[in-house]
């Protein structure tokens, strides 16, 4: 019991000395910025029935850089745009891509994980929620024509305030520039405390580039910031990080801990019988593992991390993160509510193959 907790509690002091504040901060101050200055109405509008299907599966696909939430979370929301006239595709692909690809856990996953592996999950991510969301549309077309001819498009908000084009994307491209170079910097800092061989990778330029650029852009931000916005905006800012910070910080630390602890529960020969190699039984477990499993929003991160340390297969993880933060048991009672359990079962046998088979494919490359 002891060996257990100390292994939660290191796990836990690393995390903390090594991602919080050079990684998730700043992401999670962009979450909250995306929350206040671009609107989910004004991403949902473009989902309706009559919209243009490449722009409607365009923006659903990569909703989930807007929306930072879970498979539980994301369910209100596709209830009502499916009430206010969303296509069955692209409320499909938003349904996936919004717990799939948001900003926090692509970044998570890239620092924590390997850049192969968080590139994979993005690129996976927004690929399944096309793919899914074409082929729930084209297996239930005739049942939904009934609903395009009845329903309309859903109108943006009136109380929804418009922000420049140009304005929004200078502001949002200095932040996520921010982010990446706040990354950066704190894998200087991890390798600095790390290997002394891995040191002679971080040149003279490596190490000071990145905290000089993250300066920049943090100036940069606070200019535009002050220059562009009011009080009352970025209180709304201030309020809307700190309740993502709040809901899922906490459990964060939790996932992190029980990560830990995991490893020292699960025995590494197990973890490399079960899913160590890149066969179908092992890709089809992971997938249905994440499927039924309910993940709060970058919990799955550190999990799957204490996996690959016993030795899980880079196939299975990539296949565990495609299916699990879209999916959970949870979720599937609910959208058996939602878009009956027809609709339900094909959807969650579509992304149990497709993850399984993704898996193989990179862990045939990349394993």
């Amino acid at each position: 019991m002891v060996e257990i907790l100390q292994s939660g509690l290191r796990a836990l002091l690393e995390y903390l000395s090594a991602h919080v504040l050079t990684c998730l901060i700043p992401a999670f101050f962009i979450a909250g910025a995306i929350a206040v200055f671009v609107g989910k109405e004004a991403v949902l509008k473009y989902f309706g029935v009559r919209a243009n299907k490449l722009l409607a599966y365009g923006v659903a696909s990569v909703s989930g850089a807007i929306l930072a939430v879970c498979s539980c979370t994301i369910l209100p929301l596709f209830a009502g745009i499916r009430q206010r006239g969303a296509g069955l595709g692209p409320a499909i692909a938003f349904l996936y891509s919004g717990p799939a690809i948001n900003v926090l856990a692509i970044v998570y996953s890239a620092r924590l994980l390997g850049l192969d592996i968080g590139a994979a999950r993005a690129v996976g991510a927004i690929a399944f929620s096309i793919v899914l969301g074409l082929a729930m549309a084209f297996l239930f077309r005739h049942s939904e024509q009934k609903v395009h001819a009845e329903q309309g498009d859903w109108p943006l908000s009136s109380e929804q305030k418009r922000y420049p084009l140009w304005q929004v994307g200078i502001y949002f491209a200095t932040m996520v520039g921010l982010l990446i170079s706040a990354s950066a910097m704190g894998f200087v800092i991890h390798v600095a405390f790390g290997n002394p061989d891995d040191r002679l990778f971080v040149t003279f330029a490596g190490k000071w580039l990145p905290g000089a650029t993250a300066l920049v852009l943090l100036g940069l931000t606070i200019y535009m910031v002050a220059r562009w916005y009011s009080r009352s905006e970025v209180a709304d800012w201030m309020r809307e990080t700190w309740g993502l910070f709040k809901k899922i910080f906490p459990i964060l630390l939790v996932g992190v801990f029980i990560a830990g602890a995991v490893k020292a529960l699960l025995p590494e020969s197990a973890i490399q019988r079960w899913a160590g190699g890149n066969s179908l039984g092992s890709n089809l477990l992971a997938s249905l593992f994440g499927a039924f499993m309910y993940f709060s929003t970058l919990t799955e991160v550190p999990i799957v991390r204490a996996l690959m340390d016993l030795g899980m297969g880079k196939g299975p993880v990539l296949a565990l993160l495609l299916a699990g933060p879209s999916l959970s048991l949870p979720s599937m009672i609910v959208l058996c509510r939602v878009m009956g359990l027809a609709r339900t079962f094909v959807y969650v046998v579509l992304v149990v193959v497709l993850s399984t088979i993704v898996g193989m494919i990179f862990g045939a490359f990349y394993g």
